[in-house]
């Protein structure tokens, strides 16, 4: 069965059936995006500075961090100020990179989020400012735009959370980019097409249902999990008439089965379900913490986190936060809950 019959199978089915118990309805532009709007990358190297005694420390070393210290002469230099770099005890700079992504339809001028991270020892950024860093689209490339401002002065960190005192080494700037040259072209589209987020040959049968329900029979139609084909009315062949047809497609609500995911931030620890997402029976033990799903009855003990039949991800997460678990053991735990089958979402640890 081809592609098209599979998809008009799918519709009849999804309209008769449904497809999950759990559903959201979003907008079109929410699931996928149009053909050729490619988000552009940013990086750069830079220095955060006034930091209060945690950055990077390995000065003068033929291991340690001897870029930040010329990076800083360099800085210096400019100036006209010279200093012999194994002079140089900076603890109050880190070296770090910087990264954004931006969108293709960005002017000059327009401010965006660079996200910033230490590359060498620093054990905290928190109050400190990024100095003016260029950004290129790639290592070999012109600067097209630039970085700067104050690093959060409050900042999530694991080994806060989790029993430590220090600050996080990477943070992210809100509007701390701004673009200063104008972005190339996009090359106009003779076939308009939605290409979908994360490809889903129901999410896509249901966007092209939307849209014919909508615009018409003929629309729109099924390529394959990852796009849906759009065809232009003929009243909008110009190019202010298919800017117009895109965003009306883009404003259509379409209805799409929620995934079941549990996201696990490694850094910090923060574990995030959809629902009340029940955890199946089963016992997982790793590095001294044992983990008891269906036998609440247990007795207690170090290291033992006990909950009864039909707890949810949360009564797991909790337990584990209560007894201090590391970050990396809370990802682990639950990966190990997915692999017993314990859990039937997927497991995303980032």
């Amino acid at each position: 069965m081809n592609t098209a019959l599979r998809a008009a199978a799918l519709v009849a089915t999804l309209g008769l059936a449904g497809f999950s118990p759990a559903r959201a309805q979003v907008r079109i532009s929410e699931v996928a995006s149009h053909s050729g709007d490619v988000p552009i990358r940013l990086m750069g190297y830079g220095l955060v500075v006034g930091l209060d005694g945690s950055g990077d420390r390995s000065f003068g070393t033929a291991t340690g961090s001897v870029q930040t210290v010329r990076s800083v002469t360099n800085l210096l230099r400019r100036f006209n100020i010279e200093i012999p770099g194994d002079r140089l005890r900076l603890r109050n700079v880190a070296a770090v990179l910087v990264t954004a992504e931006v969108s293709p339809y960005l002017r000059p001028g327009a401010h965006f989020e660079v996200q910033v991270a230490s590359i060498g020892d620093a054990t905290s950024l928190k109050g400190g400012m990024l100095w003016m860093t260029p950004l290129v689209p790639a290592p070999d490339a012109a600067p097209i735009a630039s970085a700067q401002g104050t690093m959060p002065a409050v900042m999530v960190d694991d080994r806060q959370r989790w029993g430590g005192s220090k600050g996080s080494a990477s943070s992210h700037i809100a509007d701390g980019g701004v673009l200063e040259v104008s972005l190339p072209a996009m090359p106009a589209q003779t076939a308009p097409m939605l290409v979908l987020h994360s490809p889903d040959l129901a999410v896509a049968a249901r966007i092209t249902a939307a849209i014919n329900a909508a615009r018409g029979a003929g629309t729109a139609r099924v390529v394959d999990a990852g796009a849906v084909a759009l065809r232009l009315p003929a009243a909008g062949a110009d190019s202010s008439g298919a800017q117009a047809f895109l965003a009306g497609i883009d404003t259509l609500m379409v209805t799409v089965p929620m995934q079941s995911r549990i996201v696990i931030d490694a850094h910090n620890g923060m574990v995030v379900a959809g629902g009340y997402m029940r955890v199946g029976n089963a016992v997982v033990s790793l590095k001294g913490i044992t983990v008891r799903v269906g036998d609440s009855t247990a007795k207690a003990s170090p290291g033992v986190v006990n909950v009864g039949t039909g707890a949810s991800v949360r009564d797991v997460a909790v337990g584990l936060q209560a007894m201090g678990a590391l970050p990396g053991e809370v990802a682990a735990v639950f990966d190990g809950l997915r692999a017993a089958g314990a859990i039937s979402a997927s497991v995303i640890v980032r």
